[in-house]
C-alpha cells in the first residue's frame, strides 16, 4: 500500500440521483474525505437505483464521480416482500424466530449481493478501513462480518422494528468504532445492544449551504406565488407526508371559513352568528411546495405543489424562498433535510414523536415541534409573523454553523479513524 489511506464505504445505494438520508450521507461524505491530502476513498454499493426492487439499474461495473471510485455490483435476485414480511410476521405474531430466519430475511430485504460481500473479503488487506452505513441491509450485516477489525459502522439507527431482530447484536458490538448521527441515537443504541464499550463518536454530516439565493427565479418558474413551506425528501405516507397535506388542507379551510364570517361582519349581516377565528383571518392561504419521489399520490389542490425530484440547486432554492422546513416524520435518525433547510436561515416545523428531530429544536431553538394538528397550527402561525420567523432562521442558522459544518465534520472522522 502507498501512503494514502485507503477507505471504502459501503451502502445500499449510491447516485446522485439516489434520494435518502444514509445514501446523502454516504455520498456527501466520501466526496469530502476525497477532497483531504492522504485518502483514497471508494465507494462499494449495488447496481440498483430502487429500493423497492433492487432491480440492477447501472451497467458500469467502476467509474469515478466527483473524485470518488464507485464499485458496482449486481443484485442476484430482486427484492422478496413476500418471504420477508411472512419472516416478520412469524417473529412478531407467532414469536418464532432464528439467526438463520433472520439471516433469510435480511437478505429477502436486500439488496443481495454476494459478490460485493466475496469482494470485500478477497480484497480487504488491501484497505486500510471499511465504512459501513446504516445497520438495515444485506451489504452492511454480510459485509462487516468479513472485516470487523476495519470496520466502522454508520449505523443511522432509531426506534423501529427491524432494529429489534437478534442478528444485530452481533454487529453492533464487533465492529472496530460506531459513528453515531446523533446523541439521541447513540442512547438508544447502547441501551438496546449493551454495546458502550465499543469506541464512538457523535458526528453528524457536514451541511454545505451555496451561497446564491435563487429562490425568486425557482418561485417564478414553478408558479409559486404567495407564503409558503416545503418538504423535501421521499414522498411516502409512513415519512409523515399524508398528514403534513392534511393539516395544511385543514388550515387553509379554516383560514377561508374565517375570511367568510368576518366578510360578514364587516357587512353587519351576521354580527354574533361567526365561532371565534381558529386561525388569523388577515393571512393569506399558505402553500405547501414538495420535492422528492414517492409511491404516494398527492391531491390536486392549488394549495400544494408537487415538484417530483429536483436539483440540488432548485432544492435549495425551495428552501431559501420558504417560510419554513417542515419534516412530519416519526422516524429519523438525522435528517440531511432539516439542517439543510435550518442552514439556509429557515425555521424548522417537525414531528415531536421524533426524538431526533425533536433534539434539534430543542437545542437550536430554531423551530417548533407539534405533536397533533392543533400544535401544527399554533406553530405554524408563529412562524408567518416575520419578526418571529426571522429570530427562529437566525438560531436554527447558528446551530447548523456551529455543529454541522463540512470541515468540522471530516475532522472528527478522519481523527476517529487515525
Amino acid at each position: 500500500m502507498g501512503t494514502k489511506k485507503r477507505i471504502a464505504f459501503i451502502n445500499q445505494r449510491y447516485g446522485e440521483e439516489v434520494l435518502g438520508g444514509s445514501e446523502t450521507y454516504t455520498r456527501k461524505t466520501a466526496e469530502a474525505l476525497a477532497l483531504r491530502e492522504g485518502f483514497e476513498v471508494e465507494v462499494l454499493t449495488s447496481k440498483a437505483v430502487d429500493f423497492k426492487t433492487w432491480a440492477n439499474y447501472y451497467e458500469k461495473d467502476v467509474e469515478i464521480i466527483n473524485g470518488v471510485t464507485v464499485r458496482r455490483f449486481k443484485t442476484a435476485r430482486n427484492r422478496d416482500r413476500f418471504t420477508q414480511r411472512s419472516l416478520q410476521i412469524l417473529k412478531n405474531v407467532f414469536s418464532i424466530s432464528s439467526i438463520g430466519l433472520e439471516e433469510k430475511r435480511l437478505k429477502a430485504r436486500g439488496p443481495y449481493t454476494p459478490d460485493l460481500v466475496e469482494f470485500i473479503k478477497e480484497h480487504k488487506d488491501e484497505y486500510d478501513a471499511f465504512i459501513f452505513v446504516t445497520y438495515m441491509f444485506y451489504p452492511t450485516y454480510f459485509g462487516a462480518r468479513e472485516v470487523y477489525e476495519k470496520a466502522f459502522f454508520v449505523p443511522t439507527a432509531h426506534d423501529e422494528e427491524p432494529i429489534y431482530m437478534e442478528i444485530y447484536k452481533e454487529l453492533f458490538n464487533s465492529v472496530k468504532g460506531i459513528i453515531y448521527l446523533t446523541e439521541e441515537e447513540k442512547e438508544f443504541v447502547n441501551k438496546q445492544f449493551k454495546n458502550s464499550n465499543v469506541p464512538s463518536i457523535v458526528n453528524g454530516m457536514g451541511i454545505e449551504i451555496p451561497e446564491e439565493d435563487n429562490s425568486k427565479e425557482f418561485c417564478e418558474k414553478n408558479g409559486i406565488d404567495g407564503k409558503y413551506i416545503v418538504y423535501c425528501g421521499r414522498i411516502e405516507e409512513n415519512k409523515g407526508v399524508k398528514m403534513l397535506i392534511e393539516y395544511v388542507q385543514r388550515y387553509n379551510e379554516e383560514l377561508a371559513k374565517n375570511k367568510e364570517c368576518e366578510a360578514l361582519k364587516a357587512a353587519e349581516s351576521d354580527p354574533n352568528g361567526c365561532p371565534a377565528p381558529k386561525v388569523p383571518g388577515s393571512l393569506e392561504s399558505i402553500k405547501l411546495v414538495l420535492t422528492g419521489k414517492g409511491g404516494m399520490s398527492v391531491p390536486d389542490d392549488k394549495n400544494i405543489k408537487y415538484l417530483g425530484f429536483v436539483s440540488d440547486k432548485d432544492k435549495f432554492s425551495a428552501m431559501k424562498g420558504s417560510m419554513a422546513i417542515c419534516l412530519p416524520s416519526k422516524y429519523e435518525s438525522f435528517s440531511i433535510t432539516l439542517l439543510e433547510g435550518m442552514g439556509c436561515g429557515k425555521p424548522a416545523l417537525v414531528n415531536a414523536k421524533s426524538e431526533v428531530l425533536d433534539g434539534h429544536i430543542k437545542k437550536s431553538g430554531g423551530g417548533f415541534s407539534f405533536g397533533n394538528y392543533e400544535e401544527f397550527k399554533e406553530s405554524l402561525t408563529k412562524l408567518l409573523d416575520e419578526k418571529t420567523n426571522t429570530e427562529l432562521g437566525s438560531k436554527a442558522a447558528e446551530y447548523v454553523r456551529d455543529n454541522y459544518s463540512k470541515e468540522v465534520v471530516i475532522n472528527r472522522l478522519i481523527d476517529f479513524i487515525h
